[in-house]
């Protein structure tokens, strides 16, 4: 038996309610979108809400954008796992533990306890940081995605120009 949870308003801005629905717009996406060559040379900056797109992908155009999507929303199902993103991490983590070692001998003089609080709230800030540009992000990303299938829906002429 499936348990069905209500949303509250505290849930609503919940990180799994913003991947839901982005992972939701793009399924929508992919399922209206049967020939998705037709977006070929369609350009971004015809739809307002799309133009901010054109300085982020390089051919400008909505099939593009369409492969970003279905894209980001493989890696946020699967996760990221390829080689750049390994060397990215790997790199982080070192820039980490050699930021961990230059603070931990210039506050020698702290005792450990203090030291474990500093990181832990340290830990927290950058979370809530990350976290709130994430829920951004896909936020952005989800508009972008029922954009673009309302676009489509124009350009082969199924729904009405307001929906």
């Amino acid at each position: 038996m499936m348990m069905q949870l209500l949303e509250t308003p505290k849930q609503k801005n919940s990180l799994f309610n913003a991947m839901d629905r982005f992972i939701g717009a793009v399924n929508n996406m992919d399922q209206t979108i049967m020939v998705p060559s037709l977006l070929r040379d369609v350009p971004l900056e015809e739809d307002r809400e799309m133009s901010a797109l054109k300085s982020v992908e390089e051919e400008g155009d909505m099939y593009s954008y369409y492969q970003l999507l279905k894209s980001i929303r493989m890696d946020i199902e699967w996760g990221v796992r390829c080689a750049a993103a390994d060397e990215r991490r790997k790199e982080s983590m070192k820039i980490t533990r050699m930021n961990s070692s230059a603070s931990t001998s210039s506050s020698a003089s702290l005792s450990s306890e203090e030291d474990e609080e500093e990181e832990d709230e340290d830990l927290k800030t950058q979370f809530q940081y990350h976290l709130t540009g994430l829920q951004g992000v896909l936020s952005k990303l989800t508009l972008q995605a029922n954009s673009l299938t309302k676009r489509y829906k124009q350009e082969i002429g199924i729904g009405g120009w307001g929906q």
